[in-house]
């Protein structure tokens, strides 16, 4: 009996304490105003190496935490089947306030113990010259009828960092993931060349614009599907959200600021949009021009998700090579600030998916890679992953707590009532005897 008060105890505790994690500022939105950056909280600590011999191994399905020196090339390691295509990204965030210059950035590459390159991917500033997030990632495929770096063993993750010399000289943190794809279902029958056209026309989004705003890292992005997404964005801020894009499908997404009577000032590349894919990987990236009118830019067109996309030579139509999350990202210029002052902009987004979503080409789970109904719920209402992890959370102890406490009372109910009948044919006052009123609960209690 004492186990079952202390159980009860325990059920009231956790809903009390989800409750109050649920209410914690850190796990809400990003607020009006500039916001660091959000790590995912599951991420474990890794230290690049600056030799290959003492790096550190990388686990499929991890996140990591790490950072890198200005002009650093660190290693990670990884351990590879001979039949398995890897995935690892790398998350680059600058310190806010700081310096960068055209051309900083990061390459993510990976080799084998040769030195042989399997691939890599940068990722940088360009134009548009002020610090946020950036993201790239390299892989490892196992290509038919291809010897290199098609063998099992061990394989280095080489990231290299390249800042001018009147940039900000801090380190920068990194957010690493390595991902394995899933195995086909029948991998001779998947084409083996990229798509040669597709629709290039950008429909028209629904009417009705809707409040949605946006997370501050990959981890907590807000979930977006078809429609006009109405958000605010302060200078120096970055916004995030993600759109979930099955099979067969074709993205479009258009970003646009609102105009400010504060300023007419013409500032070239104000706002940055960037477009990742669901392993993180860079899919396409546009800036916009502000003079205090409205403005607004789109992504390229880019083809419908395909498995073939990946043989396509252009980084953009091959990066388009999965279902799953697509990260759209929105960065306002910190310059901004300084002629139309520090109060957030309009921001409004508009994204269309267009097509119907066709059958997953892998074997069993595809993880990452695939669109699920959880999915297309969570864009439908607009929750991040962790709200959404919060939601089902609350409901599984909202159920465990409606359970224990019916199991209580009944069991109350079943105990006094057997202790009626137990008294009855004694005919015993409550009382007397030396007996407890109604029999008497067990000495335990």
């Amino acid at each position: 009996m004492n186990r079952q008060r202390n159980r009860g105890r325990v059920t009231l505790a956790t809903v009390a304490a989800v409750c109050a994690v649920a209410a914690l500022p850190g796990q809400a939105h990003a607020a009006d105003g500039p916001a660091a950056y959000t790590f995912d909280p599951a991420a474990a600590t890794v230290e690049g190496a600056e030799t290959n011999a003492d790096a550190e191994e990388l686990k499929p399905g991890s996140v990591y935490r790490s950072s890198i020196g200005q002009g650093q090339k660190l290693y990670y390691r990884l351990e590879l089947d001979d039949r398995t295509d890897a995935y690892v990204s790398a998350v680059a965030v600058p310190k806010a306030g700081g310096k960068v210059a055209y051309g900083d950035g990061i390459t993510i590459s990976i080799r084998d113990l040769d030195d042989t390159r399997c691939s890599s991917e940068d990722a940088d500033f360009a134009s548009a010259e002020f610090p946020r997030p950036i993201a790239a990632y390299a892989r490892r495929t196992v290509e038919k009828d291809s010897t290199t770096c098609a063998a099992s063993g061990t394989y280095n993750v080489l990231i290299e960092r390249e800042s001018k010399a009147t940039s900000s000289t801090e380190d920068w943190d990194l957010e690493l993931r390595f991902e394995n794809e899933p195995a086909l279902k029948d991998k001779k029958s998947m084409p083996t060349e990229a798509p040669e056209n597709w629709p290039s026309a950008s429909p028209t989004p629904p009417a009705g614009k809707q409040k949605r705003t946006g997370g501050s890292g990959f981890y907590d992005a807000t979930s977006l599907d078809t429609g006009e997404w109405a958000d605010t964005i302060a200078p120096g801020q970055t916004r995030f959200y993600r759109v979930p894009v099955d099979w067969g499908q074709q993205l479009f997404a258009t970003a646009a600021l609102s105009n400010s009577s504060t300023s007419t000032e013409y500032l070239g590349n104000a706002l940055a949009l960037a477009l990742d894919n669901p392993a993180h990987g860079h899919v396409d990236d546009a800036t916009l021009s502000y003079s205090g009118a409205p403005n607004s830019v789109a992504l390229d067109t880019l083809p419908p998700v395909a498995y073939e996309n990946r043989y396509d030579a252009g980084a953009d139509v091959s990066a388009m090579r999965f279902a799953g999350w697509y990260y759209l990202s929105v960065t306002l210029s910190p310059e901004v600030a300084e002629h139309y002052g520090d109060e957030a902009l309009g921001l409004t987004l508009k994204v269309k998916v267009v097509n119907d979503g066709k059958a997953s080409p892998y074997q069993g789970d595809a993880g990452i890679f695939g669109v699920t109904d959880d999915d297309r719920d969570m864009a439908r209402s607009g929750l991040s992953a962790p709200e959404a992890g919060e939601s089902d959370t609350m409901r599984m102890v909202a159920a465990a707590g409606i359970g224990t406490g019916s199991v209580l009372v009944l069991g109350l109910g079943a105990w006094v009532l057997l202790a009626r009948r137990r008294a009855a044919p004694a005919a015993v006052p409550p009382g007397a005897g030396g007996q407890p009123p109604f029999g008497g609960p067990p000495q335990a209690w």
